[in-house]
């Protein structure tokens, strides 16, 4: 029940997409030898300074909240069917694979009705890592924002990009989609959610229950399609570890079915909030992350020209 209430507290604003989902943990030794320059430094400044990708071959290493990326890919500020956004943050960053999969799902994007392609939001640093705000997650490469705004413009300037925003999709704190969402959505978060590379792709509860209700067809792909906080200006999809990636530690695959179930049980809860839960732990400050918590290749992803 305590669990359920923070998810509650969170989908009313306290929160936002800074917890992207449990993952495995990964264990690191604390032995491992970092140099004195990077110890005592938060790991987030360390890979926050870093304005290029690593010049080695492309590999994630570790886990979604807790690794990095060596030789990263730039995704383009523009092509013919995305724009990257937020070009001051230099998040536009992420390993091949995932750049190929956003050339992919924005190219269906396009054939939408009223959309030229997709906007991207955060990918990763161009080193992966703890980033210096925002998520806790996107740390190898792997994950991406997209906005869930129609793409009607591809010719948006970079100051419109810093200042324009996304559109939410949700409505009664998460319940429900709001007359925003269209039929539009569901097919690209389809196309997005049947491409094999995907591990899951988490969205507002209301949207998971709307697809649910939606979809006549095949339903094999819902399952992949996860409720989570926040994730109602946005989607947000997770990749699988590439092939032959063996530093990097995969999420654990959804639980078996379509999940519809468990989405309509976050939407009863917001209706209808469960009481507090007077046993329920507290929550402590997450601490930063360290150089140590990082898998021992990190250290040389910071240390590459």
């Amino acid at each position: 029940m305590g669990y359920r209430l923070l998810t509650i507290l969170a989908l009313i604003g306290l929160a936002a997409c800074k917890n992207e989902a449990p993952e495995r943990t990964v264990a690191v030794s604390t032995q491992q030898q970092v140099p004195v320059s990077m110890q005592g430094v938060q790991a987030k400044q360390l890979f926050g300074a870093k304005p290029a990708a690593s010049q080695q071959s492309s590999a994630p290493f570790g886990g979604y909240s807790k690794g990095c990326l060596a030789g990263g890919d730039m995704l383009p500020e523009t092509g013919p069917t995305w724009q990257a956004m937020r070009l001051s943050r230099n998040r536009n960053w992420g390993h091949p694979e995932t750049i190929s999969y956003i050339k992919d799902l924005s190219a269906k994007a396009a054939n939408q009705p009223g959309w030229n392609g997709l906007y991207i939001g955060d990918i990763s640093q161009p080193r992966g890592g703890p980033m210096l705000t925002g998520h806790r997650s996107h740390q190898l490469g792997l994950d991406i924002d997209i906005w869930m705004r129609p793409t009607d413009r591809l010719n948006l300037t970079a100051t419109e990009r810093e200042n324009i925003s996304s559109i939410s999709m949700r409505r009664d704190k998460g319940a429900y989609v709001n007359s925003s969402w269209t039929k539009q959505h569901h097919e690209i978060l389809k196309a997005a959610a049947s491409d094999p590379r995907v591990a899951r792709i988490f969205v507002f509860p209301g949207a998971k229950v709307q697809m649910c209700d939606d979809e006549k067809g095949n339903r094999a792909w819902l399952h992949k399609i996860r409720p989570w906080w926040g994730h109602h200006y946005h989607f947000h999809v997770r990749l699988k570890c590439p092939s032959g990636t063996a530093g990097c530690v995969n999420q654990d695959p959804p639980p078996p079915g379509d999940g519809c179930d468990d989405a309509r049980q976050w939407v009863q809860d917001i209706l209808f909030p469960p009481p507090p839960d007077p046993n329920a732990p507290k929550r402590q400050p997450r601490r930063e992350l360290q150089m140590t918590d990082l898998p021992q290749q990190c250290v040389t992803v910071l240390q590459s020209p």
